[in-house]
């Protein structure tokens, strides 16, 4: 007796076939547990007769797909990747490769799995490493306020040039303030850091990067460990200190620096996203940037909220 391979839905749409075949059940009742028309299943009743169990069973299968890739055209394709100038070629590179050079028109799935199967290449599953973690936000408001700039032709060449935006961050509630200047200066950004004192009160601790602005540069032989050592006591007695760096120990206000990668990237959380998310592209044109705003002092001076999203005088 041949046997023949079925799906739970197949063995199911055939028990109902026989059963409206013997007058158990009506065609109808039949086509709707099967869901399908009633004339569909008068259909393979008729076909029942001459088929048998099979009418159930789809036509196409365990025939090769019409789709399916010739296999000299693999064969091919695998004797160019495994020639020795093609030995350090992944997949995606090399199905772009057969494209250009050899006419074959394979996608990049493809030859994967074809690389597999000669076992050129090695499927690699895909592991969740946690590098670095992200520490926690401050609890309270003005605890920590991150501070950094950023350099971009922020009105696309219209108007005065504005190059630099001096912007702090809470990093408590995300409320962030800045202000345009011609340069990125000590005096500048002490402006702004009076400024923001001045509007919404002095904070516990502010969060920069290693800029000269910030540090003084290690001396001759000294390591990265004895220069935080030196930092340290800098605090304390006041040596080897920036302007801004007297000018929050006379505030009262600590500095924390960012060593790490990960550290910098944090710090400069507050400004590198800004360009593409604010004022770039069509979102800048369609903000009311109009001649008469930039005769009005739009540029060195101005001042941004991201509260109001929104450019001050």
């Amino acid at each position: 007796m041949e046997r023949i391979a079925m799906s739970q839905e197949e063995r199911d749409w055939l028990d109902w076939l026989k059963r409206a075949r013997d007058g158990e059940v009506t065609q109808k009742w039949a086509a709707e547990k099967m869901g399908v028309s009633d004339r569909w299943v008068r259909r393979l009743l008729v076909e029942m007769k001459t088929k048998g169990d099979k009418v159930v069973v789809h036509g196409l299968r365990g025939r090769a797909s019409n789709r399916r890739i010739d296999e000299k055209i693999r064969e091919r394709a695998m004797q160019i990747v495994q020639s020795p100038d093609w030995h350090d070629f992944r997949p995606t590179f090399a199905s772009e490769q057969l494209a250009k050079r050899h006419q074959i028109q394979v996608s990049k799935e493809t030859v994967r799995q074809w690389m597999m199967a000669e076992g050129i290449w090695q499927s690699k599953g895909r592991k969740v490493k946690e590098v670095h973690q992200w520490r926690p936000r401050r609890s309270h408001y003005g605890e920590l306020v991150q501070w950094d700039t950023s350099d971009h032709d922020w009105l696309e060449g219209r108007g005065e040039p504005v190059h630099h935006l001096v912007r702090m961050i809470d990093d408590a509630t995300s409320r962030s303030w800045g202000r345009f200047v011609p340069r990125d200066g000590t005096r500048e950004n002490m402006g702004v850091l009076w400024e923001y004192v001045t509007r919404f009160g002095r904070a516990v601790d502010y969060y920069t990067d290693r800029d000269s602005m910030f540090t003084v540069a290690p001396r001759p032989g000294e390591s990265k460990e004895q220069q935080r050592i030196a930092e340290r006591i800098a605090e304390r007695i006041a040596e080897r200190l920036t302007q801004i760096g007297r000018a929050l120990r006379e505030l009262g206000i600590g500095w924390i620096a960012a060593y790490s990668p990960q550290a910098k990237a944090y710090a400069s959380y507050c400004t590198s996203c800004e360009p593409q998310t604010t004022f770039s592209g069509n979102r800048r044109r369609l903000a009311s940037f109009t001649p008469c705003a930039f005769r009005g002092g739009l540029g060195p001076g101005s001042s941004y909220s991201q509260s109001s999203r929104s450019l001050t005088g």
